[in-house]
């Protein structure tokens, strides 16, 4: 179970990046207001965008696990803080506390040896 439990554990995680960031895509005008309404620059959406698909393929596919990990787990950690930082609101709490979560898994995928046999990093080893 271990080498299947690597793959679905990468996949579960990369998922919320993928649908996120493609979603980015199709309300790209919204997406930049809302986040020009945060404070933050909407020219950022690109490279939003970019790491957010771009890191979810590479957990999926066990590439660059590491670097991936701890880049979105960077990003989850900051987003959260930008965008659920209000913890005065319950809903907003929560959505922190997630935000957290994630980027605790995402720590721990990219300290461990986790990546497993079905992935393009343990084809180099």
């Amino acid at each position: 179970m271990t080498k299947n439990g690597n793959l679905i554990g990468r996949v579960l995680m990369a998922h919320i990046f993928l649908l996120a960031g493609l979603s980015k895509i199709s309300g790209y005008a919204a997406t930049q207001g809302y986040m020009q309404s945060m404070g933050v620059p909407g020219a950022l959406l690109p490279l939003v965008i970019v790491l957010e698909v771009g890191g979810a393929l590479a957990l999926i596919l066990g590439w660059q696990t590491r670097i991936a990990a701890f880049a979105l787990g960077a990003f989850t950690l900051v987003a959260g803080v930008i965008f659920h930082g209000n913890v005065g609101d319950q809903m907003q709490m929560i959505m922190l506390m997630k935000n957290i979560a994630i980027t605790g898994g995402l720590i721990l995928l990219g300290t461990q040896d986790m990546q497993g046999a079905f992935s393009l990093d343990a084809r180099k080893r």
